[in-house]
């Protein structure tokens, strides 16, 4: 949510930032809502001194042995009156910050303009895509024939957009899992943790997701109170919320591997081949509250954590910048890892490392000490995937498959496979 003193001071700064996602911001609503704040806001003072002094004649004329039934009255008028105003200024308040629900946040400046995708910037390209000696085949076709991937049986039990996997794929699922935790959590810093796979209104309105992505949650219950997570950046996020945290308690490193699960609204149509985009996915998930004066680097370093999955398992991706119309509704600045994959013979999205800055912390109240100011302030929050688990299996059987269909295990992932080198059929 964005600060409501940045858009008091200069609105029409705050109005042209948010021009570059392609967002209108109703100036006119909130400079009615305004006014009459303002208005209000004198109102109720005025109304508060006037009975304050009144409230005390009344003790100086009783003292005197006058007759204060008049200045009761007066006191009387003068409270219900204030009452009344109260009311109306708690309204505009709670008409402003509904307002605010529904604004993205600012754009950091090094984000580059553009509409959408096509306006993406490379940052860099790292390593080359494998070069065939046959024609490659994509991740489908691979683990159907070697009848370790039942797509069919999936739609049978729950319908389309989701996988079974069976044999040495659920295995190399389940490697792939353990190798990323491993990474996080005994080299980058990380804390292992375990979080609830529902999450309640309060906690998606905290990372964003709602009121404006309510679509593409799938609720639990019919109460509309609770949903499936969309990420664990939602109950990992929001472990901090409503807390004050001690400036030695930052940065705060989590990590978590959770299913996901997304209806993918508006999504109708579009990659339904295999398991790109499924409604119950999983993903190991990185999240970092942090000092506002480093967010930045932490994005950088963030970025570095989840690449470092790519390259030990010897992917080639590339690192782009999202462009102003393609950056999410919380995040300032994103960028997005893309991994290349043979069977489609092009880059695509594994993970998206994004900083928030405030946005979520103000609207989670979650803030820390700050020594020098001597009070609290929000603090900011970042995530990112380390990575898709769903997508980077995709990556690595397409990547590593063989002539005969077979599947080489990438060497960072041996540990993990109990001995076993290249997946072969059931």
């Amino acid at each position: 949510m964005l600060d409501l003193k940045l858009l008091r001071q200069d609105v029409d700064a705050v109005a042209a930032n948010l021009a570059r996602r392609g967002f209108v911001f109703d100036r006119d609503a909130f400079a009615t809502l305004e006014a009459e704040r303002k208005s209000l806001q004198v109102d109720v003072e005025t109304k508060r001194q006037a009975r304050n002094e009144k409230s005390k004649a009344i003790g100086q004329a009783k003292a005197k042995g006058q007759d204060i039934e008049p200045l009761k009255g007066e006191v009387g008028e003068l409270g219900d009156s204030l009452a009344v105003a109260e009311t109306r200024l708690d309204e505009i308040a709670d008409a402003l910050e509904t307002l605010l629900h529904g604004v993205p946040n600012l754009l950091h400046r090094d984000v580059p303009d553009g509409a959408d995708d096509l306006a993406n910037v490379v940052v860099r390209v790292v390593g080359e895509p494998r070069e065939f000696e046959f024609e490659p085949k994509d991740h489908q076709a691979i683990g159907e024939d070697l009848g370790l991937l039942d797509l069919a049986g999936a739609a049978r039990v729950a319908g389309s957009r989701f996988a079974v996997l069976n044999g040495g794929l659920a295995r190399l699922h389940r490697a792939l899992i353990q190798f990323m935790l491993d990474l996080h959590t005994t080299e980058h810093g990380y804390r292992e943790t375990y979080v609830p796979y529902i999450a309640n209104r309060a906690a998606l309105f905290g990372t964003g997701q709602l009121p404006k992505f309510e679509e593409d949650l799938f609720p639990v219950g019919t109460d509309g109170e609770l949903f499936l997570i969309p990420t664990a950046e939602v109950p990992l996020t929001n472990l901090v919320r409503e807390s004050i945290l001690g400036a030695d308690d930052l940065p705060l490193k989590l990590t978590a591997h959770t299913p996901c699960f997304r209806s993918e609204a508006g999504s109708y149509g579009k990659d339904t081949r295999g398991m790109f985009r499924q409604h119950q996915f999983e993903k190991v998930e990185l999240v970092q509250v942090v000092k506002p004066d480093d967010s930045y680097d932490a994005l950088e370093t963030l970025t570095n954590e989840a690449e470092e999955v790519l390259r030990r398992l010897g992917l080639a991706y590339r690192v782009v910048t999202l462009s102003a119309g393609d950056t999410g509704f919380a995040a300032a600045k994103t960028f997005d890892i893309e991994v290349w994959l043979p069977g489609q013979g092009r880059y695509r999205e594994i993970s998206s490392c994004s900083n928030f800055e405030a946005f979520q912390a103000r609207r989670m109240q979650a803030r820390w000490r700050n020594p020098e100011a001597g009070r609290p302030e929000p603090v900011h929050t970042l995530n990112g995937s380390g990575v898709a688990i769903g997508r980077a299996l995709i990556a690595v059987i397409e990547t590593f498959q063989r002539a005969d269909g077979t599947i080489d295990v990438p060497e960072a992932l041996a540990p993990y496979m109990g001995g076993i080198a290249r997946i072969t059929g059931a």
